[in-house]
């Protein structure tokens, strides 16, 4: 036997133990990440039902007052009908705007380009910069063959 096998069987066990360590670290950090989004979330709806509440309050109130000059069925019709105008046009700013000029000219429905918009993505260039010589060394590995004398793309006449 070696005097170098043993140390084969310690490198094995050090880097089972070395994992060991590395996914109870990750699963510590994943856990205490979720409890503070699951905070946030139980917070987020809460407000959401409050609010919820408060936009049922301030119907009510609106109901309320339209009823001191109207009938109770015209005042609640009145606030039905504010409150569905309401809905609608907040229903209207979250969709999308319409395709339309801005859409046959290529243009995204914010105004920029689909290129500018991509570009942003990549830290403000539509591609990436080119580099001012090739990687490796100065010397290309193969020569780059002569140009033709005469143009490819000029048809030949009778010649």
């Amino acid at each position: 036997m070696k005097p170098l096998d043993h140390l084969e069987h310690l490198d094995k066990h050090l880097v089972d133990e070395l994992a060991q360590v590395a996914r109870e670290t990750v699963r510590e950090e994943l856990r205490e990440q979720t409890r503070k989004q699951r905070r946030k979330a139980a917070l987020y709806a809460a407000s959401g039902a409050l609010a919820l509440y408060a936009g049922a309050a301030l119907a009510l109130a609106v109901g309320l007052a339209l009823a001191l000059g109207l009938p109770d069925w015209a005042a609640a019709l009145i606030t039905a009908v504010i409150l569905g105008a309401v809905a609608y046009v907040l229903r209207g700013m979250a969709r999308p705007s319409r395709p339309g000029a801005e859409h046959a000219s290529g243009m995204a429905p914010g105004g920029d380009s689909a290129r500018r918009t991509a570009a942003g993505a990549v830290g403000g260039m539509p591609y990436p910069p080119v580099p001012p010589a090739p990687p490796g060394d100065t010397a290309a590995p193969g020569t780059v063959p002569p140009r033709p004398t005469d143009d490819p793309d000029i048809p030949h006449r009778g010649v």
